[in-house]
């Protein structure tokens, strides 16, 4: 790891036999924290401290999170702005607007969700069932990767909304992401206890493949309902900054759709297709977690894109980044729930939402600016509904020479 991007730097001054211990603003919450700054011997010269000296005050001293994404020819990475609206497009979002719209009726922004970056030779810690007897409680299979499967939890680390390893399954969803390497690890209602991780379910995803149309396999659920991967779908501070950072007026966009979630009694269902229940969804999911609507409402895994005149007056850069992915890359029906888009907490990153002036209520509360409604969106037409039969059958990808599209 370079200089500048180390947890611990150790900056040697002319005149001082030890050197000072400090530790950077980034990954901050992965590295153990200073007790003191005992003596350490000697490692400087005065003419190589002061070299190491600028060499460290030229640099910068934290490096931004970046989130995890797929190749570009991923189906998350596509730019939809010329893409096909539903046939149907008109009349669900008129059932989805006369149902309430958005959970509370606006597009609101959950920030307790984070991405754990895990280096090399970090702790592994083994996937087990929730000790619970309920059948509800049980682990998905053959859904989710098998039971003893290892995660790297680097020393840090935390859980949704939580400041640690452990959290309530029995009453939130407790998720947990984690990248190292090439490889996404996403856990589902999960608390380390006693050595193991205990969990609903286990999603790994390789990020150097584009996956088939069924993602990791035709009606087969992830850490998130819809079959999705859901680090690739957040949005978070640093990114934001990035994309200020080439255009401070905001015009620019994250490159990559984003989720969002609704009440399920707001999506599509349909007995007529022969899902439990009525269940159902479309591309680019997999997998549909328990919708209860009307059948002409929005389904599960739908891909809805903001308005292209939808207007961005008085919303300040780094919001206007985030409208112009909507209308760029799209959202993507994910889970069901009440707060429509999740973004990244800044408990790792080096970029804060509040240098942003992005807070919950952004999108329906910022004065002088058009509240972004249900009624804004079109839905794409990403194929026929699939009745959930909630038989899945896992992709199984491939282990020799990956093609252009990193799949077929």
């Amino acid at each position: 790891m370079p200089l500048a991007t180390a947890e611990w730097m150790m900056i040697c001054l002319p005149g001082f036999k030890s050197p000072i211990r400090q530790l950077t603003p980034a990954r901050r919450a992965h590295a153990p924290q200073p007790t003191s700054t005992s003596p350490i011997r000697s490692c400087c010269s005065p003419s190589a401290g002061l070299l190491l000296l600028l060499a460290t005050l030229l640099a910068p001293l934290a490096s931004a999170e970046v989130l995890p994404q797929f190749p570009p020819g991923s189906v998350w990475r596509q730019n939809i702005t010329a893409a096909t609206p539903h046939p149907n497009s008109a009349s669900m979002i008129t059932q989805l607007q006369t149902l309430g719209g958005f959970g509370n009726g606006r597009l609101q922004i959950d920030f307790s969700i984070r991405v754990v970056r895990a280096g090399a030779g970090v702790p592994l810690v083994p996937i087990t069932s929730i000790a619970s007897a309920d059948p509800n409680d049980a682990y998905y299979l053959p859904d989710c990767d098998a039971l003893g499967s290892q995660v790297p939890v680097p020393p840090g680390a935390t859980i949704e909304g939580e400041s640690g390893m452990s959290c309530d399954v029995f009453n939130g969803d407790c998720h947990y992401l984690v990248t190292q390497g090439n490889l996404l690890y996403e856990v589902y209602r999960t608390t380390v206890s006693a050595g193991s991780m205990q969990s609903q379910c286990l999603a790994t995803w390789q990020l150097d493949v584009v996956y088939p149309p069924e993602g990791r396999g035709e009606h087969c659920t992830s850490a998130d309902a819809a079959g999705f991967p859901i680090a690739p779908l957040l949005f978070n501070a640093d990114e934001i900054q990035a994309s200020l950072t080439a255009d401070a007026t905001g015009n620019g966009d994250l490159g990559h759709a984003i989720r969002f979630i609704l009440p399920n009694n707001r999506m599509a269902s349909d007995v007529s297709l022969g899902g439990v229940l009525g269940r159902l969804y479309v591309r680019p999911a997999s997998h549909a977690g328990g919708p209860s609507g009307p059948a002409a409402s929005v389904p599960y895994g739908a891909r809805l894109r903001l308005r292209s005149d939808f207007p961005l007056t008085n919303y300040n850069p780094a919001a206007r980044v985030i409208l112009n992915t909507l209308k760029r890359y799209g959202m993507v029906l994910a889970d069901g729930g009440t707060v429509a888009l999740t973004a990244e907490s800044d408990l790792y990153t080096t970029t804060s939402w509040a240098s942003l002036g992005i807070a919950s209520r952004v999108f329906d509360q910022t004065a002088g600016a058009t509240t972004v409604l249900a009624s804004d969106f079109t839905v794409l037409d990403t194929g026929a509904r699939i009745g959930e039969t909630y038989d899945c059958v896992p992709t199984v990808l491939p282990t020799g020479v990956l093609f252009v599209n990193g799949f077929e």
